[in-house]
């Protein structure tokens, strides 16, 4: 049972901390488009595109938070 509350709390801060960063640094990146605004408003609304990054996101952070869980166990047990 530590194992898993270990794996859980440790991907839950992972995935957390990640999506924080990648979410700083997309907005920092984020260069709006006036030449919109110029022409006149538009009743049409555009979401974006899919993408597969949040995807790959879960999948780093779980690997880590793997390795972690796997790390802090074996520095417990060998206590």
């Amino acid at each position: 049972m530590k194992k898993y509350l270990v794996f859980i709390v440790s991907f839950g801060l992972l995935y957390i901390v990640i999506e924080i960063l990648s979410g700083i640094i997309l907005t920092s990146m984020f260069t709006p488009d006036f030449s919109i605004t110029a022409s006149g408003l538009s009743k049409e609304v555009a979401f974006g595109t899919h993408s597969s990054f949040p995807i790959l996101i879960g999948l780093l952070v779980a690997t880590l938070a793997f390795f972690i869980s796997n790390k802090v166990n074996k520095v417990s047990n060998g206590k």
